[in-house]
């Protein structure tokens, strides 16, 4: 049985069936949020930067929010590969108290941080000339601002009513940011109409926005007045984009991603589920579904059903884990699946050998048009 699963929009499915799946159809990568979910995709990150993308010149835009953001961290460092083992071998051998804080979970995460950048990491990704890192926040408004439990909670169920009548109105509540690589022009076109609001990477904001970015609400502190964006509180990027409905673009005047002999303009997007929430707060929502044209150049490598049926569990990590089973049999069960993911990445690689590969996609069917 087959370990890998491929969906594709009908822009992406003919790009495919003309051309085949070479590297360079792709000017975008997306990663999306879900935390310790990421652990099922570390096998396909093993292989994207040091293989599939190894003689690649022209730009990539990396997309992230929350665990996509601390992905790509890696993928836009010099060394990738040691830089996702740094991640996932420190984060999946995570331990915290019986009762954490947001603080000690908070510290925890700027420990990670440290760790997976280690004393290069910001400048070289601040630097990569091909791999091009965007981190998606979130800045909160009203009561979402306060770092008050019972403030926040309340400012949550008012986030999550308004949501539910219309995504649209999250905009009350919440306001991307999209932390980019300097020079790194992007255009991204929301089609409820919430708006993106860009600032640069620097040395000064790096970790910062990184820390930002998977900052949960109620479960981490959220980050204060980052330099270079303005005044305010800032928290997981997820929560307006969780699994995303977005589409990409290059900012006019751009000559990024126009190389002789490419066609371009394509979107991979290893994510855990064959089926996206647009944001955090649709997680439960089955009629909120992404726009079609949010997906319409967009390849998704997805885990089958049944390589998940044969992982510990029957099924991918989850943030859950760390109270439902004890330390010592969670970090075998996350090891494990570290482990079996590999095979993600070998089946993708030897796709991309063939690479006339359309006869195994599958449309997407779960966007509305």
């Amino acid at each position: 049985m087959a370990a890998l699963e491929l969906y594709a929009g009908p822009k992406a499915l003919t790009h495919l069936r003309e051309h085949g799946l070479t590297a360079d159809a792709f000017d975008y990568l997306l990663g999306a949020s879900g935390g310790p979910k990421w652990f099922v995709l570390a096998g396909l990150d093993r292989v994207l930067a040091p293989h599939f993308f190894a003689n690649r010149t022209k730009p990539l835009h990396c997309i992230g929010s929350s665990a996509g953001a601390f992905r790509f961290a890696c993928i836009a460092q010099t060394d990738p590969l040691a830089a996702i083992n740094r991640l996932a071998e420190r984060y999946s051998h995570t331990v915290y108290s019986a009762k954490p804080t947001a603080s000690e979970i908070s510290d925890k995460g700027r420990e990670l941080l440290d760790y997976v950048l280690g004393e290069q990491g910001v400048t070289e990704i601040l630097n990569n000339p091909v791999f091009k890192a965007h981190f998606i926040v979130a800045r909160c408004k009203g009561l979402t601002r306060f770092e008050s439990r019972p403030l926040q909670l309340a400012g949550l169920l008012a986030s999550a009513s308004a949501n539910f009548s219309k995504r649209a109105r999250l905009g009350r509540f919440f306001e991307r940011f999209v932390f980019s690589t300097p020079g790194a022009q992007l255009e991204i076109d929301d089609p409820h109409g919430l708006p993106s609001r860009f600032a640069d990477l620097s040395s000064a904001n790096l970790k910062l926005a990184l820390m930002a970015s998977g900052s949960i609400p109620m479960v981490l502190e959220g980050v204060r007045n980052i330099p270079g964006a303005p005044k305010g509180m800032y928290r997981d990027g997820g929560i307006i984009d969780y699994h995303f409905d977005l589409s990409f673009g290059l900012a006019e005047g751009s000559a990024e991603g126009v190389t002789e002999g490419s066609t371009g303009g394509l979107v991979l997007y290893p994510h855990f589920f064959a089926r996206p929430a647009p944001g955090w707060f649709d997680k439960s929502l089955r009629f909120r579904r992404p726009a079609l044209s949010s997906y319409d150049n967009v390849l998704m490598l997805v885990p089958s059903q049944s390589f998940v049926a044969g992982l510990p569990h029957r099924k991918i990590p989850d943030r859950k884990d760390f109270e439902t089973m004890a330390a010592d049999a969670r970090i075998a069960y996350w090891s494990k699946v570290l482990s079996e993911t590999n095979r993600l990445g070998e089946e993708f690689l030897m796709l991309a050998e063939k690479r006339d590969i359309s006869h195994l996609v599958k449309p997407i069917a779960f966007a509305k048009g």
